[in-house]
């Protein structure tokens, strides 16, 4: 299909964005063509009116964990064994088509929400590349996934066991990340630390769990294989030994020294900033969250660890990139547009350079600039369409009014949300 959208107000998603009207923008098949006076669209066009509409590319979310639905724990419950989920889950074929289906469905609604590409990190088996390339195959809906399948843990680790295998030794890491490699993944998901969950004791989140030997030996595999390495880090600690030993981007952070800022400009890495999985249990009551006072208190320094991170890779060039870390209990497949606006209020940054990070500049770090994450001719028209300037109020970026992925359209794109979710999320924008 050819189509020109026209009579709305363009945000092109560079970082000199400003809202430009009078302008047509060209897509045929998968492709932006041109961008043109609006009164001069070539004939053989199917003219879409925006009638005031704000367009811009669609958003890119950099963490996301296709396998989990963001479903809250209930109280008085113990969290669940997710190591014997796995392993009981994962022998069955049938089961495994029936989650392959509930990711499935939980693509499509981050594609309804605005969102047109997803960084997937770490998930179950080889589930991740295969929702891809369905996608790609045109057979379901959904946005572009880059994926990382399986990720790489160790023994006691991070979701060791579960959505990440478990490395006792270098050379068992090496053998795992080329056993992942086989899966044709997009990148490679190490569990560098511990998490909020993970910490047995107040003031003790994000615990070096991975080796450095281990996390060398991961990194110099899957480099000479040309896959770029995430980690999983929440710790000063964390983040020293991962950018030592080769990681490309620091999922979540931690407060940075002079040496790790060093770390950071040497190896060209980057960091990807997820405020929102600490939200629920840093600031939630605990009768809202039904989260231990560990958890709650620990949630608050790794809150506050990825928020300085931030700031302080902001104010040394290093690059940030946005994710939300959806699947962590209250992160739903729906609600990325409220990392956008906890990374303005929290970190401070102009609506603009959020916007930017949210679409060019993700697009950057991932290494997909060329293909996506603006609006300019030859890129693939990943586009969404949201009523008001998100220049004013990023959270008009909640109701997306048209979606296009590839060139794709959808119009009234409509979220299936998760009851009492997002009443108690607005409690604490």
């Amino acid at each position: 299909m050819k189509y020109a959208f026209r009579n709305g107000i363009l945000l092109d998603g560079t970082k000199d964005m400003t809202p430009v009207s009078g302008k047509a923008v060209l897509v045929d098949g998968e492709r932006i063509t041109d961008i043109v006076p609006d009164t001069e669209i070539p004939a053989g066009y199917g003219v879409i009116d925006l009638a005031g509409g704000y367009l811009m590319p669609g958003l890119i979310n950099l963490h996301v964990h296709l396998a989990t639905s963001g479903k809250p724990p209930k109280a008085d419950k113990k969290p669940p064994n997710y190591k014997l989920m796995f392993q009981v889950l994962s022998k069955s074929r049938l089961v495994l088509r029936v989650i392959t289906k509930r990711l499935e469905g939980y693509a499509e609604n981050e594609l309804m929400s605005g969102v047109t590409t997803i960084r997937t990190v770490a998930g179950i088996l080889d589930l991740d590349a295969k929702v891809r390339d369905a996608i790609n195959a045109g057979k379901i809906r959904g946005p572009r996934i880059i994926a990382a399948n399986t990720g790489v843990s160790v023994p006691g680790g991070h979701f060791a066991g579960s959505i990440a295998t478990e490395a006792e030794s270098p050379e068992m890491a090496r053998e795992h990340v080329r056993q992942i490699a086989a899966t044709k993944p997009d990148l490679i998901k190490l569990m560098i630390t511990g998490g909020i969950m993970d910490a047995s004791e107040e003031g003790e989140p994000g615990v070096l769990r991975m080796p450095p030997e281990i996390i060398k030996a991961a990194c110099e595999e899957a480099h000479s294989l040309g896959y770029k390495v995430a980690a999983h880090v929440e710790s000063s600690e964390g983040v020293k030994a991962a950018l030592e030993n080769g990681v490309d981007t620091i999922e979540h952070g931690a407060r940075l020294t002079e040496e790790t800022i060093r770390l950071f400009k040497e190896h060209q890495a980057a960091h990807i900033c997820t405020i929102s999985p600490a939200i629920p249990y840093a600031l939630f009551e605990l009768s809202e969250s039904h989260a231990l006072p560990v958890a709650k208190a620990n949630s608050h320094i790794v809150l506050d660890g990825i928020i300085e991170c931030a700031k302080t890779c902001l104010e040394e060039g290093i690059p940030v990139g946005l994710g939300n870390d959806v699947g962590c209990p209250f992160i739903v497949h729906y609600n990325f547009w409220r990392e956008l606006c906890y990374f303005q209020k929290y970190v401070g940054v102009s609506a603009k350079d959020t916007l930017y990070t949210a679409t060019l500049g993700n697009a950057k770090i991932a290494g997909i600039d060329q293909e996506t994450g603006s609006i300019e001719s030859g890129k693939c028209a990943d586009l969404i369409v949201v009523n008001g300037n998100p220049l004013e109020d990023l959270s008009r970026l909640r109701h997306v009014s048209m979606v296009m992925a590839k060139g794709n359209l959808i119009t009234s794109p409509k979220v299936k949300p998760m009851e009492g979710i997002d009443d108690l999320l607005d409690k604490y924008m």
